[in-house]
């Protein structure tokens, strides 16, 4: 059995994150994904290859197919079912299976990470923020929970395993040549494409 360097990686790497994928796939998510894409990434002209971290089963890499078709996919993911499953969109070639802090993810025109940043342990995401920005030539995109203060809040009656936090500004922080191209808010009210309130920001490597 594979050991990970955190209880949030074993959380999502074993039977929660299998489950996890009942819950979030369908006709509706992918619609609502296509939508928010369209707006996230109207400003990342001239991307032609993405990498998402935490891939899942590539609900959001789908989104991405039926939006710029000809863009080269790969992903990472922690879950061994949900990496199997995206294998089966994406290609086996194109999947990484395991944790962002122990991978070496392929360079991209675009980095994206959504709604992952939120389950990492506060300690390692330095770590998680130096692959991401290694990992893009150009765009970074991500799209999570937003508070201007770190704040843990309970996520399905489970403690430390949702952490919101200002994590674009952190990287801008951490990596000066990280500019902020636009940004926006994906509300889960919204009548025709909701998404979980959450706040997405698409930077730049200058």
């Amino acid at each position: 059995m594979t050991r990970y360097m955190t209880e949030q990686e074993e959380f999502w790497a074993g039977t929660f994150g299998t489950e996890y994928i009942q819950r979030n796939q369908g006709e509706k998510l992918l619609a609502s994904n296509l939508a928010f894409f369209a707006k996230a990434l109207a400003a990342a002209n001239g991307a032609e290859s993405c990498v998402e971290f935490g891939a899942n089963i590539g609900m959001n890499l789908r989104a991405l197919r039926l939006l710029r078709p000809d863009m080269a996919l790969h992903g990472i993911e922690i879950n061994a079912d949900a990496a199997q499953e995206l294998a089966r969109f994406v290609g086996a070639d194109n999947v990484q299976q395991g944790s962002i802090l122990e991978l070496d993810p392929p360079v991209c025109d675009l980095a994206l990470i959504k709604g992952v940043l939120i389950h990492i342990n506060p300690e390692v995401l330095p770590q998680v923020y130096d692959k991401l920005v290694g990992a893009t030539r150009r765009w970074l995109l991500v799209a999570e929970y937003y508070n201007p203060a770190p704040v843990a809040i309970p996520y399905r009656d489970h403690a430390e395993r949702l952490f919101k936090r200002d994590f674009a500004g952190e990287i801008m922080e951490r990596h000066p040549a990280m500019k902020l191209v636009d940004y926006g808010f994906a509300y889960r009210r919204d009548p025709q494409f909701p998404q979980d309130d959450i706040t997405w920001f698409l930077m730049e490597k200058r």
